[in-house]
């Protein structure tokens, strides 16, 4: 909407964006008043963009495009009104829409210790202050980082990116007139974080000793591909290569040991950008053939202020002799010293350990010994404080089935009563089959939850189940009761249930998932096979049958993705129902070639270029020509929907310059576009003037300009052509200026003027609605000036 200002009202003040139109309007009491406007204290009379209007009572001042000339304060007289506004033209920082886009819609992917640059060109009323943000910090120079602006544009330089540099960075454009902010996405990639430590020992014999470790904390923005391991003798410099696992194994196993030889080991990750630090271990010995193998953990027993109890079991390796005791050692929590229990082996497997610190966590570890030494230390037993025991929690209330059905029952309870603030810690749910007196430990679930579904029964199967609540001090008393599942469900064909909402053809952007989701129904639960062209999904596909429907997943989608897509639905009977669907992998175009052009045809320009990398994938892809007549003018489209790689342009005028451009289409959008640098132009040949001269007759001849043929007022459609023509006379040879709004065109490459000898033509081509306003040509030479005016209308296409 047009900003405006009716002075009589008291609405004294119009913001308006530059380039924008703005109006101010005033009513006087009488018609045959005469109206005057002043700006800033001067009477105006006439200015660029301005146009004055008088409709019965009301007087207006139209300004047609706001520019920073037209800010100020305006006043009107007029009979007996007299009032003042003020006009403010408001120019807040502005990006091109283009370059925005691009730079909002894809992360900046830069590589470890390469220089990064982000540049961001802008226009409006300066000054412009340009800062740059990350985590809501703002940037300032330092060794790796600088910040650079000038009247239109600013730059972020990071000199040496690493994976510190990641994140989302805001950039903020403030004048007097608004703020702009635009935020933007830097990602870095480097080789991955060594893996995760400490490497544990699985295992470790006199043939055999097994590693394991965890994935790195960061795998430097590129998928983990593999893990490199190396070994290294206690006593020698050299590493050795003992082989590499899939990124999807982190543990390793090395039949390459001596018995009673001592190692180190390290692991490297490896992505795309290259190889981690290592992850080394401790000094890790083979253990003799004859010596035993680890325990289990040390189980705690019973805790005091001062006393822990332990247990164990022997280990299942025992030598080739007979256990003769156990090496304990303890150790507080968080630190890596192990110290002796005992100074000599025990023979029992239960120890009370004394003279412990009141309040302080410990863990044990046991060795056992036989004729061959000392075996291999066990894993430590669970943390515990010595402390004096508390009561265990009390039993849990209301446990009743709160509904079944063929192959599940779902139990429900409520919490314990608190007894001395001990606070339940979680619950361990538990079943036997009737006919059974073994327990198996179905769930361990968090305190929150009081309630669980046991799944995977027969149909009308009988079962004991029992919770019991669990604290720091212990389990408490379970609560048992007796359970049943439903009777087998009616058996019911598999059916595909396809509908509206199931597509038969997908068109997916490169790098986003696949995604399908069919409902179905059967009972018992049909078989679910999906293929990819009659063959199996890749590796990367992931179905699921979940809620009654199936569900095909691939994450990231590749252009040899597309194909055939068949989901089967059976009953393992021979009876089969069979789905099939369309998927089509797609991008946005890559721009074509160069540009090539050639007048086979006299007054016409065939363009050729050669195609677009993206046809050998994209069936549907297109081309659109594009034209220009100077290097600041508007684009104009030539030919759109073109299927081949050539373009025939008629209309060309000879001595005009013209820019080509061409742009490849689909689907999903435009490439960038292709464009012919230097002008193309067809040589115009001169006419030639034979020019008749009056005989002399001996009288002075001067006479000043006057127009035989004024101009005419046109009404034109948008992105055609208009001649605008008069005649002039006088002597000597008037000179012709013309003029739009009162602003010289002369030198504006949007129009062309000619004068032939007293013939005068304005020429536009590709007319807009910017092109609408009066149009003016003076004609003047030594002896006066003469002027004729007409008013350009454009109007829309139909």
């Amino acid at each position: 909407s047009v900003p405006r200002c009716y002075l009589n009202k008291q609405l004294a003040t119009v913001r308006v964006l530059k380039g924008d139109p703005a109006e101010l309007s005033c009513t006087v009491s009488k018609d045959n008043v005469t109206g005057t406007w002043f700006k800033d204290g001067l009477k105006l009379t006439s200015m660029d963009g301005v146009v004055f209007e008088k409709k019965g009572l009301v007087h207006k001042l139209i300004i047609n495009k706001a520019e920073d000339i037209h800010a100020g304060k305006y006043r009107f007289e007029g009979g007996d009104v007299k009032t003042e506004a003020s006009i403010f033209v408001e120019d807040p920082p502005q990006v091109d829409k283009v370059l925005l886009k691009n730079l909002t819609s894809v992360p900046t992917v830069a590589k470890a210790g390469e220089g990064v640059k982000l540049w961001i060109p802008f226009k409006g009323r300066g000054p412009i202050r340009a800062a740059w943000l990350k985590d809501r910090m703002e940037l300032g120079d330092d060794t790796r980082i600088r910040v650079d602006k000038t009247d239109t544009c600013t730059m972020l330089s990071i000199s040496s990116c690493n994976r510190r540099d990641c994140g989302d960075y805001k950039v903020r454009l403030k004048n007097d007139s608004g703020v702009l902010e635009i935020n933007l996405k830097l990602m870095v990639i480097d080789k991955p974080q060594p893996p995760a430590g400490p490497i544990k020992i699985v295992e470790s014999s006199a043939n055999n000793i097994t590693i394991q470790w965890k994935p790195p904390k960061d795998n430097g923005g590129k998928p983990v591909q593999r893990y490199l391991v190396e070994r290294q003798q206690v006593g020698r410099n050299d590493w050795e290569t003992l082989g590499e696992t899939p990124r999807s194994c982190t543990s390793f196993t090395t039949s390459k040991v001596e018995e009673e030889m001592s190692y180190y080991f390290r692991v490297r990750a490896v992505n795309a950008e290259g190889v981690s630090d290592a992850l080394e271990s401790g000094e890790v010995k083979a253990a003799g053939k004859a010596s035993p193998g680890a325990p289990d953990p040390p189980e705690i027993i019973s805790t005091s202020r001062d006393t822990i109890t332990i247990s164990w079991k022997a280990p299942c390796k025992t030598g080739m002799s007979q256990i003769m005791g156990y090496i304990v050692q303890k150790r507080k929590k968080g630190t890596v010293t192990w110290l002796p229990v005992t100074n000599m082996p025990i023979k029992d497997k239960k120890l009370k350990v004394t003279s412990l610190k009141k309040g302080v966590q410990y863990e044990f570890r046991v060795a056992a010994v036989n004729a061959a030494g000392t075996g291999q230390p066990s894993d430590p037993s669970e943390p515990a404080f010595a402390q004096d025991p508390s009561k265990s929690p009390g039993q849990v209330q209301d446990l009743k089935v709160s509904s079944s059905d063929s192959t599940s029952v779902t139990l429900i309870w409520s919490k314990p009563e608190v007894q001395d603030g001990n606070d339940v810690k979680g619950y361990e749910v538990e079943m036997r089959p009737w006919n059974s007196l073994i327990w198996t430990k179905c769930f361990t679930l968090p305190a929150e939850s009081t309630s669980c579904r046991v799944q995977g029964l027969q149909a009308g199967e009988k079962l004991f189940l029992r919770v019991r609540a669990l604290s720091d001090s212990g389990p408490g008393e379970a609560l048992e009761l007796e359970a049943c599942a439903g009777p087998a469900a009616p058996v019911v064909s598999p059916r595909l249930l396809i509908d509206d909402t199931v597509k038969s053809f997908l068109v997916i952007k490169a790098g986003n998932p696949i995604q399908m989701k069919i409902p179905f129904e059967g009972s018992p639960k049909p078989v679910v096979t999906c293929l990819k062209d009659g063959l199996p999904l890749p590796s990367r596909a992931a179905v699921s049958t979940e809620d009654g429907s199936i569900q095909l997943l691939l994450r990231a989608a590749e252009f040899s993705d597309s194909g055939t897509y068949t989901v089967e639905l059976g009953d393992g009977q021979g009876r089969k129902e069979t789905f099939s669907f369309q998927v089509q992998i797609t991008d946005i175009p890559q721009p074509p070639g160069a540009i090539r052009l050639e007048e086979n045809v006299p007054n016409t320009v065939t363009v050729t270029w050669d195609p677009s990398s993206s046809e050998q994938w994209e069936k549907n892809l297109y081309y659109t020509v594009l034209k220009r007549e100077s290097q600041k003018g508007l684009w104009h489209v030539l030919g759109d929907l073109i299927y081949n790689n050539k373009f025939t342009f008629t209309r060309v005028v000879p001595g005009r310059d013209y820019y080509f451009r061409v742009v490849a289409k689909n689907d999903l959008g435009a490439s960038d576009p292709s464009e012919t640098v230097q002008p193309w132009r067809i040589w115009k040949k001169k006419a030639e003037f034979r020019v008749k001269a009056q005989k002399y007759r001996g009288v002075n001849q001067n006479q000043p300009p006057r127009f035989l043929v004024p101009l005419k007022s046109h009404v034109v459609v948008t992105g055609s052509e208009c001649q605008m023509s008069c005649a002039a006379g006088g002597y000597p040879l008037p000179k012709i200026t013309w003029y739009k709004d009162s602003r010289e065109l002369s030198g504006d490459p949007n129009y062309f003027c000619r004068n032939d000898f007293g013939v005068c033509s304005l020429v536009l081509l590709g007319v807009t609605k910017q092109d609408e306003g009066e149009y003016m040509v003076e004609a003047s030479n030594e002896v006066g000036r003469a002027f004729s005016k007409a008013f350009l209308t454009i109007k829309g296409n139909s």
